[in-house]
């Protein structure tokens, strides 16, 4: 699939490692792990490795380790920055990982993610090669396929969001494990089938992560858990910011079809790639449903971009202004923005009846400002990207079932709810937004990039884009 990258939004490489016990207990502790990891394959729950894309293989799950060792198997869909980094942060976790096989749209991206998680990973260790994926490179819009056909134990859907919920799909179908990346969908059919093939994975025994890395991150796990302790009592009023310079949209080059421009230049389309609200913004946007662990009941808002008026330039907004409301009428004061020099901010801040909370810097004040609390915990350079992927391979290890899937949906239909407010500039109401039938693209169809883009440039090269009071949006 095509790259996915997002300046701000990355989380980079890291080579953390755990303190090794003593090599008499690691003896002991493998015996049994060995030994609860085959009652755990055989009755269909840690590699179920299928043969098939349309069902679960049992009989194949025996044998999933080719090399008859414990070695978690990895298939990554989607090469982009974010792809490559979460694999070689997931080969940095304990255990035996190898990479079998990979796929993106774009035959460089194949490449360049190769040559990356190659020279972090590819010398062979006790298990064999490590990163094993000779003749299991595979370019095209069907790359995807192969990679679910593969032995793979766990697939990293990390392509631009427009094809998460196909992708997972299908890859709960074929028996897999799954990483995505947020969002995993980018309109409400699709954070709807995402439920949907949720409740088929927790049906299976299949372990769902999201990357929502903020709930991994030891601060804000910190700072949450006091929050709902009632450090600053009930809250009452919370603000979540993702302003920042953005990405630039390069003009369309010659001898390019439409399709492949957009899959190349996707964070500027929303059928692909959901507008920034929905691509950034979902990190703040999560934290306030964690921290009051319900979804809002409502939004409205507005939005525009000023700073982007050549409408050749794609069909996304770079400023959204968006109020939430939440039960018991808690109201979430939302601003993401994509315009040069000016004030930047990602962050996310809660008032409550006894006091405030910046969560980001994990610190909370008293009433007069004062503060009475703040984390030990350093900040982490990769954001909790590598703690969420040692933390879903010792879940795995474990014979533990993670499933991340249904507050990542949530999460997504969140800040989809939020464009959907600031696009028309109208109340839009939770339950109206989420069984909207407005499909963004029937990426299922989607067969090469001559195949028609979803979005059509105007005859004067323009891209058609919202206008707050007339544009429909349920």
């Amino acid at each position: 699939m095509p790259e996915r990258t997002s300046a701000r939004n990355e989380c980079p490489p890291s080579n953390q490692t755990a303190d090794q016990p003593s090599p008499a207990s690691q003896r002991s502790a493998a015996l049994q792990q060995r030994a609860s990891r085959r009652t755990f394959i055989q009755s269909g729950g840690i590699m179920l490795a299928g043969g098939s894309v349309l069902g679960t293989n049992l009989s194949v799950a025996r044998g999933a380790h080719a090399y008859g060792d414990d070695t978690l198997k990895i298939g990554l869909i989607g090469c982009g920055s974010r792809g490559t980094n979460a694999v070689i942060q997931a080969m940095n976790t304990d255990g035996a990982t190898r990479l079998v096989a990979m796929a993106d749209v774009f035959e460089s991206n194949v490449q360049s993610a190769y040559r990356a998680i190659n020279s972090k990973h590819g010398k062979s260790g006790s298990t064999g090669k490590r990163v094993a994926v000779e003749g299991a490179r595979f370019v095209g819009l069907d790359g995807w396929k192969h990679v679910l056909q593969s032995d793979a134990d766990i697939v990293f859907l990390t392509t631009p969001p427009g094809f998460r919920p196909l992708h997972f799909e299908k890859a709960i179908e074929a028996g897999k494990h799954v990483f995505m990346e947020k969002p995993v969908a980018t309109d409400a059919p699709g954070v709807r089938r995402v439920l949907a093939a949720n409740e088929i994975a927790k049906q299976k025994g299949l372990a769902v992560a999201v990357g929502l890395q903020r709930h991994h991150e030891a601060r804000y796990r910190e700072c949450i858990e006091r929050l709902h302790a009632g450090a600053i009592g009930e809250p009452v009023f919370a603000r979540a910011y993702w302003n920042g310079a953005g990405s630039r949209l390069r003009s369309k080059p010659k001898n390019v079809s439409e399709l492949e421009y957009q899959l190349r230049q996707w964070q500027h389309f929303n059928w692909i790639g959901g507008d920034q609200i929905a691509e950034q913004h979902i990190h703040n946007l999560d934290v306030i449903n964690w921290l009051l662990g319900e979804h809002p009941v409502s939004a409205q808002g507005q939005g525009g971009r000023d700073s982007r008026s050549d409408q050749k330039l794609g069909e996304t907004f770079d400023h959204h202004m968006v109020e939430f409301t939440y039960a018991k009428d808690v109201r979430l004061l939302s601003q993401c923005r994509h315009v040069r020099g000016c004030w930047n901010s990602v962050s996310e801040h809660v008032h409550g009846t006894q006091g405030s909370c910046d969560i980001s810097a994990a610190i909370i004040r008293d009433p007069s400002g004062k503060v009475i609390w703040q984390s030990s915990q350093k900040p982490s350079k990769d954001r909790g990207c590598q703690q969420a992927q040692h933390d879903l391979f010792a879940s795995l290890r474990k014979g533990e079932i993670p499933n991340e899937g249904d507050y990542g949906a949530t999460s997504t239909m969140t800040a989809i709810m939020g464009r959907m407010a600031s696009y028309s500039g109208k109340i839009v109401r939770w339950n109206e937004a989420l069984q909207s039938d407005q499909m963004l693209a029937d990426v299922d169809a989607m067969q090469s990039l001559n195949d028609i883009a979803p979005v059509q440039p105007l005859p004067n090269g323009n891209y058609e884009v919202a206008i707050p009071g007339q544009t429909k949006v349920i």
